[in-house]
């Protein structure tokens, strides 16, 4: 059901924003420049013509974009509208705002191959001259790389920088000590440490799972055992190929899990609420272990807000790599500014003060988030069930190219066939390839 919150002008004074115990301790960090309350609208009648609307993707955000949008009004007089549809819908309300030709100023960032269409159509604002100054400050330099459309890229989408972020995302592994007996000292460090602990756990009834849908990324981690980022890289850009051997090393672990009895009924969760259904199983101490992305902090502390004793790894090594495993990285939630709209001048001041530091920490604090300024993540105030996933913000994959639709669709089908034993990892590569071949 869409949630749409607005938020206007108020006489109420606005809040001192600082990060509570139980969240990311973060606010002695905040001594940072660039923190300074947004410019004030030169009248009140300036202020109350200027409406914004920002149409959020992620449920997980919500409450702390509501908050902060509620204190940018405060604070400026500009009326604030939060749309929040849902994740599900997000995406087709969005497709039916741009061909209606009635865009929000603001909408999330989502995923590269979601948002190309976007981005090529002229309805995201480039940010490649604002970024050149001191708001790449409040950013990592690898997100900001991350956020970056090169020349020629195997999305075709015009060179330029389109989204800026107040998260960080990465992939490990959630860890429920109670049903694995696994606990944060000994968390496994490599892939047979893990399948042998998750196995010994109740004879395996604790159970591993990892939606179909995520199974490229959990790939794409494994593999980074024996791929240079430019070699996963070139993978992607159509130049190696999917049929060599750390692909196929990669898929083994998958199968290795089978075999060892560790994944939950056999199978990965698969149809349109995969990876969701993947969390809840989680979240609500049915499953021992997932492979999942930091975000899935955000969902538990909404799913089931008592759970916290849990932890997070990153990713493990494989025997025989020669290569130090290393996360997927994606910018994670963040905005893009609608360039067309009545207001985008207003809707990027508006975005610049979502992105400083403070605000960051807030995001961190409500949503329990990573968030993307360097001087956030290197204060050590990292809750343990998100110490495995910064672990590996440090390390992470800077990627040059994406998965192609038609490959990450055939990855997604291919795995689930070689867990369910209908296909080899020799035919499952050769079919991916050839997914490869038809868009390179």
């Amino acid at each position: 059901m869409m949630r749409t919150t607005r938020y206007t002008h108020s006489s109420r004074s606005p809040r001192r924003l600082t990060l509570a115990a139980g969240g990311i301790a973060l606010a002695t960090a905040l001594t940072l420049s660039g923190c300074s309350s947004p410019e004030p609208a030169e009248s009140p009648e300036e202020a109350g013509d200027v409406e914004l609307t920002f149409m959020n993707q992620s449920r997980g955000q919500e409450a702390a974009l509501t908050q902060l949008a509620e204190q940018y009004s405060e604070e400026t007089g500009v009326t604030v509208t939060i749309d929040s549809p849902g994740p599900a819908d997000y995406l087709p309300k969005l497709q039916a705002r741009a061909q209606s030709n009635s865009m929000p100023d603001i909408y999330s960032s989502f995923q590269a191959t979601d948002m190309a269409p976007f981005y090529k159509a002229g309805w995201a604002m480039d940010l490649s001259s604002e970024l050149e100054g001191e708001w790449s400050d409040d950013f990592s330099p690898a997100i900001i790389e991350m956020s970056t459309f090169e020349e020629g890229n195997n999305l075709d989408v015009p060179p330029g920088i389109y989204t800026v972020h107040w998260e960080t995302q990465t992939y490990g592994f959630l860890v429920n000590p109670t049903l694995t007996g696994m606990t944060l000292d000994d968390a496994p460090s490599t892939v047979d440490d893990l399948i042998e602990a998750l196995a010994d756990a109740d004879d395996g009834a604790a159970g591993f799972s990892v939606a179909a849908s995520l199974t490229p990324q959990f790939l794409q981690a494994i593999a980074s055992n024996w791929l240079t980022d430019d070699e996963i890289a070139a993978t992607f850009n159509g130049e190696e190929s999917w049929e060599q051997d750390a692909w196929r090393e990669a898929f083994q672990v998958l199968v290795d899990m089978k075999d060892a009895g560790v994944i939950a009924n056999d199978a990965l969760v698969g149809g349109q609420d995969d990876n969701p259904n993947v969390e809840s199983s989680f979240f609500t101490q049915a499953m021992g272990s997932i492979f999942d992305a930091s975000p899935g902090v955000s969902v538990g502390l909404r799913t089931n807000p008592e759970f916290e004793d849990y932890f997070s790894v990153g990713i493990p090594v494989v025997d025989g790599g020669t290569e130090d495993p290393r996360s997927p990285g994606v910018p994670g939630k963040g905005a893009i500014i609608n360039p067309k709209g009545e207001h985008p001048e207003e809707a990027l001041a508006f975005v610049k003060w979502l992105t400083e530091p403070e605000q960051q920490a807030v995001f961190a604090e409500v949503g329990r988030i990573l968030p993307t300024n360097p001087e956030l993540l290197s204060s050590g105030d990292v809750p343990t069930q998100l110490a495995g996933f910064a672990s590996g913000v440090e390390t992470v994959q800077v990627m040059s190219a994406t998965f192609a639709t038609d490959v990450r669709t055939a990855i997604v089908a291919e795995a689930q066939r070689v867990v369910l034993g209908e296909a080899t990892i020799d035919e499952a590569l050769a079919n991916i390839q050839a997914a490869q071949d038809r868009v390179s």
